[in-house]
Parts: C-alpha cells; sequence; structure tokens
C-alpha cells in the first residue's frame, strides 16, 4: 500500500509533534510513531527547557554557558540562533496549552542546572517533557491535516538513488513496517522530517525510552547523508542506583540535574563533598565533568556509587518541587528527604547525528532533521542541560519555514516508479539465538570499551567485534521477513559502528569524549564528519 503525503514525520517527540503542528497548516501531515505516540525521550525529560525569559539575564549569558559547556566545539552560529529565538518558542509552546510553574506575581518560576551561570529554566514540575508532549500529541490529534498512526516502524529511507536515477539525489518517502499486519507499505512524500530520538539504547544502562536505537542516524547514513559529531554521547551523571539490580532490560531512573541546580550536593560513601576537586563550580560543574568525576571517585573508593544529597532542604521541599523524583526514590526504598540518594553516570544523550544547518536541513535533499537524532552544532562536544527540547522547537520551526521556501507544495510530487518492499525468502525462524546474542554484544561492546574514558585500544577492539556483528546482522536481515526485532538491531549496531569510527578518528581529549591514549585538547577544534558516498 502507498499512502502520500505533503509532508512525512518520522517520530513523535517534541521535535516532530511541533513540526507538526505548524506544517499541518499548509498540508497534509502524517506522523509515524514507533510505539505509542508519548513512549519518546522528550516525555521523559524532567528538567526544562532553557531560555532567556528574566529581565536579570541575557542572550549573551546563555551563549557564553552554552559555548563553555560545549567545549569550543559549538558552531557559535548555530548558538546564538537557537538562543535569540528561544523566547518567541517559549511562546509559541505557551499558545499550544503548555504550562509552565509560574511565581506568585505570575512571572515564570526559572530553575536552575549545572552549567549555566543564571536561573532560566522554565518547568512544569520534575516532568517538563512529559507536559509538553501531552500538550503537543493533544494538539495533533485535534488538527484535521495530521494522521497520527503509531506501532509503525520505519525500514529505510526511499532515494532517487536508490531508485537509479543519476541526475539528483533526493528523497521520496520511507519503507515502513505495518508490526500489527507484517506488511510493509510505502510512506510517499517530497519532505521528510527525521525525529526519531537518541542512541542511548546502544548501552547497557541508559536514561533512555527503548525506542532510542538510533533509527535516525542509521536511516539516514544508508540514504546517504553526513553524520557528524558522534562520538560524544552524554553519560547523564545522577541516574538512580538501584542496589537490587538495574531497572528492566538496563533503562534507569533519571535524578534530574534541577536537583543539584536547587541545591542537591554531590558526596562519597564517607558523606565528604568531592566535586570541588574536580571543578570550582562544584557539583554544578556541566556533565561532562560531574560524569568523569563520578566514575573517577567509584573507581579510586570500589564503591558502586556516589550520593546526592538534598536532606539539608526544608521538610516538604522534595515532594513539592521534585514530586515525581521523590514518589520514584521512595519506592524504591529511599526517602529524599532523610535519606542520600545513591547515583551513577547511565547513557543518556547524544550530542551528534545527522548533520544539519540551523533549518535542520540535511546533505540529503527534501530530508530534514530535528531534535536528539540531528546535528546542529548547538551542543558541541557536551550538551548545556535543557538546551535539547529547545533545540527542538527552534529548528522545527526554521526548519518548516525552509521546506515552504525550498521545497513549495506548489511543486507537483514527481510520480518515481517505486518497487514494492521485497521481503526475505525464508519465513520461519530458527535461529533467533543469533538476534538476542547479537543484540546482547553491541550493548555490552560499548559499554566496556566506548564508555565514559576510553583507549585506542578498546576503540579498534570495538570496532572489529562490531564489523562482525554488523556482517552477521545483515546475512540475517537479507535472508528472512523483516520484523520490530530485526529492524532495530540492525540501526542499533549500525549506529554503534558509526559512534565507534568517530571516536577513533578524534586524536584528543574534548567534552564527552575522554581517551587516556589522547588526554590534552587539540588548538583547533574540528567536528567530525563520516560520508557514505
Amino acid at each position: 500500500m502507498t499512502i502520500k503525503s505533503d509532508f512525512l514525520v518520522i517520530g513523535s517527540g517534541a521535535a516532530g509533534l511541533s513540526f507538526a503542528l505548524r506544517a499541518a497548516e499548509h498540508g497534509k501531515v502524517v506522523v509515524l510513531c514507533k510505539d505509542d505516540p508519548l513512549v519518546s525521550s522528550s516525555a521523559k525529560a524532567q528538567g526544562g527547557i532553557a531560555a532567556v525569559t528574566d529581565k536579570n539575564d541575557t542572550f549573551d549569558e546563555h551563549i557564553a554557558d552554552t559555548l563553555d559547556a560545549g567545549a569550543g566545539l559549538c558552531d557559535e552560529k548555530a548558538v546564538r540562533t537557537i538562543v535569540t529565538e528561544a523566547p518567541e518558542a517559549i511562546r509559541e509552546l505557551l499558545s499550544w496549552g503548555v504550562d509552565f510553574d509560574t511565581e506568585k506575581d505570575g512571572e515564570f518560576e526559572l530553575g536552575r542546572e549545572g552549567g549555566h551561570g543564571k536561573r532560566r529554566i522554565l518547568h512544569a514540575k520534575d516532568t517538563t517533557g512529559l507536559e509538553i508532549s501531552t500538550k503537543l500529541l493533544r494538539c495533533a490529534q485535534a488538527h484535521p491535516n495530521i494522521q497520527l498512526l503509531d506501532h509503525r516502524i520505519a525500514i529505510d529511507l526511499i532515494t532517487t538513488a536508490k531508485l537509479g536515477c543519476v541526475t539528483e539525489d533526493r528523497v521520496l518517502g520511507a519503507y515502513v513496517l505495518n508490526p500489527a499486519t507484517g506488511e510493509v507499505d510505502i510512506f510517499r512524500s517530497d519532505r521528510v522530517l527525521l525525529a526519531t530520538g537518541g542512541t542511548g539504547r546502544c548501552y547497557m544502562y541508559t536514561t533512555n525510552p527503548p525506542t532510542a536505537t538510533g533509527d535516525g542516524e542509521a536511516m539516514a547514513w544508508r540514504a546517504g547523508a553526513i553524520v557528524s559529531n558522534l562520538e560524544f554521547v552524554q553519560f547523564h551523571p545522577t541516574t538512580f542506583y538501584n542496589p537490587n539490580g538495574k531497572d528492566h532490560d538496563g533503562l534507569t531512573f533519571l535524578i534530574s540535574e534541577a536537583v543539584r541546580g536547587e541545591g542537591g550536593v554531590l558526596r562519597g560513601p564517607d558523606g565528604q563533598e568531592f566535586m570541588q576537586k574536580y571543578d570550582k563550580r562544584g557539583s554544578l560543574a556541566p556533565r561532562d565533568i560531574v560524569a568523569r568525576a563520578i566514575n573517577s571517585e567509584i573507581l579510586r573508593t570500589g564503591h558502586p556509587c556516589m550520593y546526592l544529597d538534598m536532606t539539608h532542604k526544608p521538610k516538604g521541599f522534595m515532594t513539592e518541587r521534585f514530586p515525581y523524583i521523590y514518589e520514584t526514590c521512595k519506592s524504591y526504598g529511599v526517602d529524599a528527604e532523610v535519606d542520600m540518594i545513591p547515583v551513577v553516570p547511565s547513557a543518556h544523550y547524544q550530542c551528534g547525528g545527522v548533520a544539519t544547518d540551523t533549518n535542520g536541513r540535511s546533505s540529503l535533499r527534501g530530508l530534514f532533521v530535528a531534535g536528539e537524532c540531528g546535528c546542529t552544532g548547538l551542543h558541541g562536544a557536551n550538551r548545556l542541560a535543557s538546551n535539547s527540547l529547545l533545540e527542538c522547537v527552534v529548528i522545527t520551526k526554521r526548519a518548516f519555514q525552509c521546506m515552504l521556501t525550498t521545497l513549495p507544495l506548489a511543486h507537483k510530487m514527481e510520480d518515481y516508479p517505486i518497487p514494492e518492499w521485497q521481503h526475505g525468502e525464508r519465513a520461519e525462524r530458527d535461529d533467533l539465538a543469533i538476534l538476542y546474542h547479537c543484540w546482547d554484544e553491541v550493548r555490552r561492546t560499548m559499554t566496556d570499551y566506548v564508555s565514559i574514558v576510553r583507549t585506542d585500544h578498546r576503540l579498534q577492539r570495538a570496532a572489529t567485534r562490531l564489523r562482525n556483528i554488523n556482517r552477521e546482522i545483515n546475512e540475517y536481515y537479507w535472508g528472512y521477513r523483516v520484523t520490530p526485532e530485526i529492524i532495530d538491531l540492525r540501526n542499533l549496531a549500525l549506529t554503534a559502528s558509526l559512534i565507534v569510527d568517530c571516536a577513533i578518528r578524534r586524536k584528543e581529549s574534548r567534552g564527552l569524549h575522554y581517551t587516556l591514549d589522547h588526554p590534552e585538547k587539540l588548538p583547533e577544534a574540528i567536528p567530525s564528519r563520516l560520508h557514505n558516498w
């Protein structure tokens, strides 16, 4: 079956839904949700969205904090563009019904997080992402020009080059699996937005949802787009350590950076504060520094975790400001008002992705990318807290405006003959153990060799293992009928290889990429770029 639309959106987080709401005023939009619409990293975001809204704050200060956190690798033009357009993005979110916390005088109640010199984080308690995602979804469901299709899994982008056209290379849509029927449909559109989220599932332990298997990066790479800076995987320094074992299948519970912004202090098992040894900003240092510090203290002490202390705050503070975090900790037997919270770093955010300009435009005509799977240059070598939701909303607005200019709706969609999907010849699987083994081996390899601290030897070992795993997966992929499990695994393994390839190329330590073999930062900051031509 072929489904045509003016705009095709792959992903239902803040980026995908905010784009769909704008595009729906001009044409038909199809939004593909890999799972339920609210299964996304956006919906799991706790801290908030960074924007200059206070008279005592300035764009220049927000820009300076972002550049400092990015360790010299940010694209300053991209940073300035996104920061200065933030207030308009906030106004647009408010128009869609998003409800941020306010003070008694009606002004926004602003939080502060690591790396920020001022309070500039708008939030809705400690479930800001869920508030934004829920309100955007409600608007999208009510819009007559938006068709939301859940449990649809994009397999690959369709391009003119793949169809044998040598005069141009542009996107034509995507092949998409409907798991309910087992059929693969063609979604035809000249304007495609990838908003598939992150790559956290490449690691054993992550704050990301189960859907974060690097789908956007993998599909774009196979289609011929450029990817950039994938070595910069941000490990959130404070995820809950459960002494009785990790959450199901490596999914960990995030303790928002906003907790440290409200006075939380990192302490060792002896109760002593340790962050001052690593950075003068203490517990409010940027995430890359804090994650490495916690990792170092765990290795130094032999203790399985460090602790985040909020016990000095007045009784009732945690239940009022962080009700979700408080209740979740309590469900694990930790009362954050009287107990220190045990924390460890876990894979959290991909600062690289498909290379784009500040309009979300990739190197492949018609393909735009936004959110975590894109790389505008805003984050550089380390993302500043709460800049991610901001980037989603700003870039999708610019992407939509760029589409209208460069790919006008008046242009008639050319009727390229797109062949139906061809399944593998074998229908029955007699060796599912291959899938399960490869899934575990990819994540174990990345966790052991491509984590917070790296070496050339570890990276080369990871590259060798991943090449073999990718070969096995591709043989399996082309032999059988396609399923959600093999699609996820294929994307996961390819994305892991791209992360390693980028890391091998960077012969320095910068931001989130720290290697014992090259501990110094090179004088010039150069983005890493991979081409699949």
